[in-house]
């Protein structure tokens, strides 16, 4: 099955072209999320799903020009006919959640195949110097190690871990040396601050490359390049996965334009030799 052809990637293409509200997006998130059992759920099934109201679900067909869900749900099962997941009672609650990461590599697999938005996005962070990284809360972890793994390669690599007006300043001081894009990670729940930084970035110029949950996340209007991951939610606190995945990614085709790449990376392993850095 090619990415044009699999579940999820029908229902975005049935979600694009329209305004949705911040809790139309949620709704349309979880479907993605869960696109093969979408045309066996009832509306109520849905909402609770999504953690929104019967009624919100009913809205949110007419938006998408239904005449209410049940006739969504008709067109689902005529357009991506699927079989309804296999169930997971016999796993306890922990092995659910590996599985639920499973099935979101599965999905990042199957958006990979067209390789193209990543191969966009690694020509855009490699021409920038200096790279700008931002991730706040949740999404820190991601940037930080993206960031670790970019300045062995990257000349020029600045990470953004606070936000507020400190940030502004670094994006400034930024643009005056020569930056040329930002890569954001941006993870639920999605901080405002990130959203008004993005905001920020755009109006200084710089093209702004986004690794979110999905693409209806709330950064997706202030990003110029958006590449969705989804994250885990069967534990107290969101796995993410697949977003540091697709990090890794991202970061070996920023390489892929690096022609000084390999030679740096031959560089730090000589030096860490020499150093002793590492004991294995």
């Amino acid at each position: 099955m090619s990415v044009t052809d699999s579940p999820a990637a029908r229902l975005q293409a049935l979600f694009e072209g329209h305004r949705l509200t911040p809790t139309q997006r949620r709704i349309a998130h979880s479907m993605v999320r869960r696109a093969a059992d979408v045309p066996f759920l009832s509306s109520v099934e849905l909402a609770e799903l999504a953690g929104v109201s019967q009624p919100s679900v009913t809205r949110f067909a007419v938006a998408l020009g239904f005449d209410g869900y049940p006739a969504l749900r008709r067109h689902l099962r005529e357009v991506a006919p699927a079989e309804p997941a296999a169930e997971t009672g016999a796993h306890n609650e922990y092995q659910q959640a590996v599985e639920a990461e499973i099935e979101n590599l599965r999905h990042l697999a199957e958006a990979l195949a067209d390789p193209a938005p990543v191969r966009r996005a690694g020509q855009v962070l490699a021409a920038s110097r200096p790279l700008l990284v931002l991730g706040l809360r949740a999404a820190a972890a991601q940037a930080h190690g993206f960031a670790y793994f970019a300045a062995k390669v990257h000349p020029d690599v600045r990470l953004l871990g606070e936000g507020g007006t400190m940030v502004q300043d670094r994006i400034d001081a930024a643009v005056r040396a020569g930056a040329s894009a930002l890569l954001c990670f941006a993870l639920p729940r999605h901080p405002r601050e990130v959203v008004d930084t993005l905001a920020y970035a755009k109006e200084a110029g710089l093209t702004v490359v986004t690794v979110a949950d999905s693409a209806f996340a709330p950064v997706a209007k202030v990003s110029d390049l958006l590449l969705p991951a989804a994250v885990g939610t069967g534990l107290a606190f969101d796995t993410a996965c697949a977003p540091m995945l697709l990090g890794r990614v991202l970061l070996e085709a920023m390489c892929d334009d690096l022609p000084q790449a390999q030679s740096r990376l031959e560089e730090f392993d000589t030096k860490a030799a020499a150093r002793g850095l590492f004991v294995d």
